[in-house]
C-alpha cells in the first residue's frame, strides 16, 4: 500500500460524518472559477500488470493529458467496502467530480451505494450493466466489443495450431468472460471446425500460482496455444512461452514478455471511452450512462502481429476485422449450439454487438471443453 492510500484511508475515519453533509463542487462551478476538474481512477490491482490495470492506467494517462484535468489515482483496492472508501475520499478529500471504478466487482452494491449518497458526483463503471429503472442516474457503466478483437484472435490462432488444441484461462463465468471464450473459439473454427478450446477458470481476476498451473495443464495435453481472461497476463504468457507454447494477449501487449511466442492479442483503448465521458461532464451534457464501442469506435484494437504468424492467418484475420468495422461481420448468430448440444442462437436469428442478450451469456459455445 501506498503513502497516498494509507493517509487517505487513515483520514477517512475522521471524515465520513462530514462527507454526509458536504456540498461538493460540480464541474460547471470548477470551470467557472478556473479551477482544474478532478477526476478519480480506482484499480484493483497494480498499474502495471501488463493487463487489466495497466490498459485502464494508460486511459487515465491520456485523461490527465487534456487541458484543464487534474486525476487521482488509487491502485490494490479490492473489491469489498474498502473501494467505498477510496471513492468517498477522492470526492471529500482531493475534490474529484468524476470517478472512473474501474473492476467489474465494484458496481453492485459499491459504486451503487456511494453514487446514492452522492448525487451531485458523476460516477462511470467498467463493465456494469446500468439499469434505468433500478440505478442511480449519476452512475453508469461503459465497456467495449473486446470479444471483436478475441474472435481475431481465434483466427490467427486456428491458423497457428498444429495440435488444434486451444486453451483459454479465465477468472470467472461472467457474461464478459463467456463472451470473449466464445469469440475466441467461434474465430479458430472458422479456420478448421474441429479445432477445440479447453477453459479453465481460476476463480479469481489475479492468482498467479493457479494461472502458472493452469498454463502447465494445458500444456501438458498438448494445447499449443493459449489465451486468457485475467486481470495480469504475464505469468500466463511467460509460462507458456517457457513450454515452447505460442500465445494470444488480452488487455494490453505482452509481446515484449515474450517475443517469440506472441501472435497477436485484444487490447484495450480505454482513452476513447474516458474522453467521451469527461467531455459530457465539462460541456454539461447528461452523463452518458451506457457507453460501448467496439474495433470501428476505436474502444479496443489487435496487437501487432509476431513475426511468426502466417501470411494466410494475417490475411485472413484483416479482412474479417475489415468487415468488423463496416459493419458486415456478425460474430454470434445462429444455428448456435453450446457445449452440451442445445440451441442457443436459432436459425435465421442474428445477434448484434448493441444486443443487449450478449451481455447476460450464460453458456460456452460448441467445441469449447468446459463447463460454466
Amino acid at each position: 500500500m501506498t503513502d497516498r492510500q494509507w493517509d487517505r484511508r487513515e483520514w477517512l475515519k475522521g471524515a465520513t460524518a462530514l462527507a454526509a453533509g458536504t456540498a461538493t463542487m460540480g464541474w460547471g462551478a470548477a470551470l467557472a472559477q478556473g479551477k482544474p476538474v478532478t477526476v478519480g481512477f480506482i484499480y484493483v490491482g497494480p498499474r502495471d500488470d501488463y493487463g487489466y490495470n495497466q490498459a485502464h492506467a494508460e486511459g487515465a494517462a491520456a485523461v490527465k493529458a487534456l487541458p484543464g484535468i487534474k486525476i487521482v489515482e488509487e491502485e490494490n483496492v479490492p473489491e469489498t467496502v474498502a473501494v467505498q472508501k477510496a471513492m468517498q475520499g477522492m470526492i471529500v478529500q482531493d475534490g474529484a467530480t468524476l470517478l472512473f471504478p474501474t473492476s467489474f466487482g465494484y458496481f453492485d452494491p459499491h459504486v451503487l451505494a456511494v453514487a446514492a449518497k452522492n448525487p451531485s458526483i458523476r460516477f462511470a463503471h467498467c463493465g456494469g450493466l446500468w439499469n434505468e429503472a433500478k440505478h442511480p442516474r449519476n452512475a453508469g457503466s461503459f465497456f467495449g466489443y473486446i470479444d471483436e478483437a478475441q474472435y481475431l484472435n481465434g483466427v490467427v490462432a486456428g491458423h497457428m495450431t498444429k495440435s488444434r488444441k486451444l486453451g483459454f484461462i479465465a477468472a470467472k463465468p461472467i457474461p464478459q468472460v463467456l463472451r470473449n471464450i466464445n469469440a475466441f473459439t467461434l474465430g479458430a473454427r472458422s479456420v478448421r471446425p474441429d479445432v477445440t478450446t479447453t477453459v479453465i477458470f481460476t476463480g479469481d481476476w489475479s492468482m498467479a500460482v493457479k494461472e502458472a498451473e493452469a498454463t502447465n495443464s494445458l500444456a501438458d495435453h498438448g494445447i499449443d496455444v493459449l489465451t486468457m481472461h485475467v486481470d495480469g497476463p504475464k505469468v500466463i504468457v511467460e509460462t507458456a512461452a517457457k513450454r515452447g507454447k505460442l500465445v494470444c494477449g488480452y488487455h494490453a501487449s505482452q509481446a515484449k514478455l515474450a517475443p517469440n511466442a506472441y501472435l497477436t492479442g485484444a487490447e484495450w483503448n480505454w482513452a476513447t471511452a474516458y474522453k467521451q465521458i469527461v467531455e459530457a461532464a465539462r460541456s454539461g451534457k447528461p452523463h452518458p450512462n451506457f457507453v460501448r464501442g467496439g474495433l470501428k469506435d476505436g474502444f479496443v484494437k489487435n496487437s501487432p502481429y509476431g513475426a511468426m504468424v502466417s501470411e494466410a492467418a494475417r490475411k485472413q484475420a484483416d479482412a474479417v476485422r475489415a468487415q468488423m468495422v463496416a459493419g458486415q461481420f456478425d460474430i454470434f448468430k445462429g444455428a448456435l449450439k453450446d457445449n452440451t448440444g442445445k440451441v442457443v442462437i436459432p436459425a435465421g436469428k442474428v445477434l448484434k454487438q448493441t444486443d443487449l442478450e450478449l451481455e447476460s451469456m450464460n453458456y460456452l459455445v460448441e467445441g469449447v471443453v468446459g463447463t460454466v
